[in-house]
């Protein structure tokens, strides 16, 4: 949250807030957001907690990904379950870093963007499981923010929990002022898998022109862990050994037709390959004389693919003398993703068999948004547009020796155009001291299946959902500015809740659509107060969010009896759930040279099931960090803990066996930047500094206390990372 913002943000501040005077000249700027309200302004004058992490700052941190990223946040994690996944039934961590956890829910319930354009949602069917975090690709990134609280009055279905925007980089963030031609050149390595990587981008501009290209590269291997038993079997405990590439190419160009239009291209793609020698996948043998089985699995190989490619048009207008409107961005686009997932089998007596499974979806979209700024009665700046796409969601589970009673290729869902259409408006009032921010939004939007190769009922969805939003921050002095914000969120069913079948006569279940599926709605309050003493700053926020129709599949029906009474599982609504909490952070300026951090979050949840309370497993435990930085002119040095507590039993969602609850843990993560020249940056960093053993909450949900392979899913142990970056 106290991160320093970019140069590129810095000229929005005066617009962002008009009436808050201008900062002294050796007090620090403070940081842009531009998620909050859609509009620039300071994170301080949101009423709301919003981070924003700089390209450098990642940098400096060595993140090869959002896990790493987010590794000391207090109140946000990323879930990324080791590789130990089966042809055909498990899919513990397939979908590779599944998505961002914030304040307690995660998936599909937070919205995920890239330049405004939304991240394909997350899927899982059987052994068939994608994530989200996989699309995202740092290294092109001129910034990350992270907002909490709903965001459908900002954009819409999806952001029930918050929003991450990643904004990637345009020519003048590699230009700088003043130049006509720039660029930079970054390689990195890291011990925790063995990865190598390597930027390449340059920017040049010339009279109306601006353009940019990007090109990044990694390789990689397996993320370490703390396992010790190398066994080719399931009882493995140690990695299963991979290899990944992932290859990200960015390219933009501006056209500035006069002083006030300016129009503007991008083309991005990226596409990650990894392959898995699954070899805990592989049966343990019995003991003598006992034979092997069947069906025991010898080998199983795997191939997974993810590719995302898009191409946006924009059209910005900034006049600020202009009568009725002073700016004005309009932005069409287009998106593919797909998630590929092969698997082949190897089995002993039995028939070999193979998985190939992919999730698709294609998106067309438009945005526009206008602003305009008014003087009397009072000084306030208007923001409002539409946003309209249309998305074609479809997978398909394909391969040999399908289940009993099922034929290949499958549907597991219905073909599904997806649209979505909102209006909002949003007026950010000045008046002295406050700033009240009220908004509101009308979306709605229509899910249409298609019969078309799926074998099973079909049922067309729409809804609509108005949600407003009114936020007040007061700046009654230096050392104390409260806020509070009261704010509705809501997110459509997605095509796999609504319409979905599938029976396993075998195993005694089957799963079945719900046509009658509400959308997930809620009600969040959130206050606080920020302030700065001297050298100190800090906020305390508090928040008590609660949903109403809370999405969860659940048991409806059956006694589980194999071919006789199946278990029937269905995607429903359940009453309510619950997630509150408050969070304290601060920094402390100890002259020029030296910053201290501090931060904790507590959180608590539940949700109700047929009347009863339990806990949201999704909740994480108690988390603080501390973090110490000494800044020279050419060198630094930092050094970051995060301590967090023990999951308590009486907080884990009820199983049929008891769950492991991992104890608590403190980490400690060190490193040191040089600037030997202007241009080279040379950046080092030490994670798990102390090498301890430890296992994340977020990567170990539903292990039971009993798993033989606990160590499987340690966190990794001491490793180094490396970077250099020399701009030209």
């Amino acid at each position: 949250m106290f991160a320093g913002i970019t140069p590129a943000n810095a000229l929005a501040q005066t617009a962002a807030t008009p009436q808050t005077p201008p900062a002294d000249p050796a007090t620090p700027l403070g940081e842009i957001t531009n998620t909050a309200t859609r509009t620039p302004r300071r994170v301080n004058d949101v009423p709301a907690t919003v981070t924003v992490v700089p390209a450098d700052e990642a940098q400096r941190r060595g993140a090869r990904d959002i896990k790493d990223l987010f590794r000391n946040e207090i109140d946000i994690t990323v879930r990324a379950a080791p590789s130990r996944f089966s042809a055909a039934g498990s899919s513990t961590g397939r979908a590779g870093n599944e998505g961002i956890n914030i304040r307690g829910l995660e998936g599909n319930q937070v919205l995920l963007l890239v330049d405004g354009i939304r991240v394909p949602n997350s899927f899982s069917f059987g052994a068939f499981a994608t994530g989200r975090g996989d699309f995202f690709a740092l290294d092109s990134a001129q910034s990350l923010e992270v907002l909490r609280g709903p965001a459908s009055t900002q954009f819409g279905s999806d952001g029930l929990a918050g929003a991450v925007s990643l904004r990637t980089l345009d020519p003048s963030d590699v230009l700088g002022a003043g130049r006509s031609v720039g660029g930079f050149v970054r390689l990195s390595a890291d011990g925790i898998d063995d990865s190598v990587g390597a930027t390449v981008a340059g920017a040049a501009r010339s009279d109306a022109w601006q353009g940019l290209l990007l090109l990044n590269g990694r390789r990689s291997h397996e993320t370490e862990n703390r396992g010790t038993n190398d066994a080719q079997n399931s009882s493995r405990t140690t990695p299963n050994p991979q290899g990944a590439e992932q290859q990200n190419v960015l390219g933009k160009a501006y056209f500035q037709l006069n002083a006030a239009h300016r129009f503007g291209a991008t083309l991005e793609a990226l596409r990650r390959r990894q392959n898995t020698e699954v070899f805990s996948a592989r049966t343990l043998p019995p003991p003598a004389p006992a034979p092997l089985p069947a069906t025991a699995a010898l080998d199983l190989d795997a191939r997974d693919t993810v590719r995302r490619e898009r191409v946006s048009f924009d059209h910005r207008y900034a006049d600020l003398n202009g009568t009725w409107i002073q700016k004005a961005e309009t932005r069409l686009y287009a998106q593919d993703a797909e998630v590929e997932q092969r698997s082949s089998e190897d089995r002993y007596t039995a028939a070999d068999r193979t998985r190939d499974n992919r999730y698709r979806q294609k998106v067309q979209g438009l945005s526009v948004q206008l602003e305009s700024s008014f003087s009397a009665p009072f000084a306030q700046r208007l923001a409002y547009g539409i946003d309209a796409s249309s998305s074609t969601i479809s997978g398909v589970r394909d391969g040999t020796v399908p289940p009993a009673g099922e034929t290949f290729p499958a549907k597991p869902f219905p073909d599904t155009e997806y649209t979505l259409t909102g209006a909002f408006v949003q007026s950010e009032i000045e008046a002295g001291a406050f700033s009240v921010i009220p908004a509101l939004r009308f979306d709605r939007y229509k899910l249409s299946p298609s019969a078309e190769g799926y074998i099973g009922a079909i049922t067309p969805l729409s809804d609509q959902a108005v949600t407003p939003r009114i936020g007040i921050v007061w700046r009654f002095a230096d050392h104390f500015a409260p806020y509070a914000q009261l704010a509705r969120g809501f997110r459509a069913p997605t095509p796999d809740q609504v319409n979905n079948g599938f029976t396993n006569v075998a195993q005694g279940y089957q799963s079945i659509g719900n046509p009658n599926l509400q959308p997930e709605r809620a009600e969040s309050i959130e206050a606080g107060v920020r302030g700065r003493i001297a050298g100190l700053r800090y906020s305390l926020a508090g928040y008590d969010n609660r949903y109403e129709d809370f999405i969860a599949q659940q048991v409806v029906g059956g006694t589980g009896v194999p071919g006789v009474d199946p278990l029937i599982f269905q995607f429903i609504n359940l009453a309510k759930a619950r997630i509150r909490g408050v969070e304290l952070r601060g920094e402390w300026r100890a002259g020029t040279q030296w910053t201290l951090t501090a931060g904790s979050a507590l959180s608590r949840g539940y949700r109700e099931v047929n009347g009863a309370r339990e806990p949201l497993n999704t909740v994480e435990p108690l988390r603080t960090s501390l973090g110490v930085r000494y800044n020279a002119s050419t060198w630094e040095l930092r050094a970051q803990a995060l301590h967090a507590q023990g999951k308590a039993a009486n907080r884990i969602e009820p199983a049929s066996s008891t769950p492991f609850a991992p104890p608590s843990y403190t980490v400690l993560d060190i490193g040191a930047t040089w600037k030997p020249l202007p241009p080279l940056t040379l950046s080092l960093n030490l994670h798990n500094a102390l090498d301890e053993t430890y296992w994340r909450w977020s990567d170990v949900r539903g292990l039971p206390d009993n798993s033989a392979v606990k160590d499987a899913y340690t966190a990794p142990g001491r490793s180094l990372q490396v970077s250099m970056r020399y701009d030209f």
